[in-house]
């Protein structure tokens, strides 16, 4: 289990809008493994990269998929 308070941070660094979240989903963020925390902020990362290409498709093409 990682600490709350790196947990949250790091989500928060890595951009989740962790104080919209409920108490309920915070307790599951805090109950994430080192391996799992890792694995969500690489995946955010990822998605992040891709972002502005995906949502610049979006406005384009009126939301086709391409």
């Amino acid at each position: 289990m990682t600490d709350d308070r790196t947990a949250l941070g790091r989500l928060n660094e890595a951009g989740f809008s962790v104080g919209a979240l409920t108490d309920e989903q915070l307790e599951v963020l805090r109950a994430l493994t080192p391996q799992e925390l890792d694995l969500l902020v690489d995946i955010k990362g990822r998605l992040d990269e891709v972002g502005p290409e995906v949502q610049a498709h979006s406005e384009i093409a009126g939301g086709a998929l391409f």
